[in-house]
């Protein structure tokens, strides 16, 4: 089912979130992961955002997260499976007071290149202003685009996103 796009102003309170976020996926799951990060949009400093904390979770292997499942699910994420990425486990959590979705956390196998694609992203929009500038307008723009579908949204930004993300992961190798 699609759900609205709204893009929030900055809230100096998402890494606060993040960092306990990660702190109950750890007191849940100890074994699962051997690093977890705050990503996406609500991890840069001044970057309107859907009010939704992205989470990167990296683990030995899936292995080690298929066995957390029903710890994850105790604590309230909802398991996602891939999701449509082969590779991943999503698991996602919703706000308990307003039922709006909250977290997404994007689960991977420690080498899987999507985990430098995710935080050589990241890193780049805090480093570089103007880029982070550039992406908020795409972000706009696909946002005015598809305002009833985050699905559509996130594909209409993918190409820009993807982009950015991979002069940021050559940059780094």
């Amino acid at each position: 089912m699609p759900r609205p796009v709204t893009l929030a102003e900055p809230d100096p309170d998402w890494p606060a979130r993040a960092e306990a976020l990660i702190a109950d996926l750890r007191a849940a799951a100890p074994e699962a992961f051997i690093a977890l990060h705050h990503i996406g949009s609500t991890a840069v400093p001044g970057l309107k955002a859907k009010p939704v904390i992205d989470l990167l979770g990296e683990a030995v292997d899936l292995a080690r997260i298929d066995a957390a499942r029903s710890a994850l699910e105790g604590a309230g994420w909802r398991w996602r499976g891939e999701n449509g990425v082969a590779g991943r486990r999503y698991l996602t959590r919703e706000d308990p007071q307003t039922g709006e979705r909250a977290v997404h956390l994007h689960a991977h196998a420690a080498g899987d290149p999507m985990i430098p694609w995710h935080l050589a992203f990241r890193d780049r929009l805090r480093a570089e202003p103007a880029t982070a500038e550039a992406y908020a307008g795409e972000k706009a723009r696909c946002a005015a685009l598809h305002p009833g579908d985050s699905g559509a949204y996130a594909a209409c930004k993918k190409a820009w996103t993807d982009g950015a993300a991979a002069e940021a992961v050559d940059r780094r190798n």
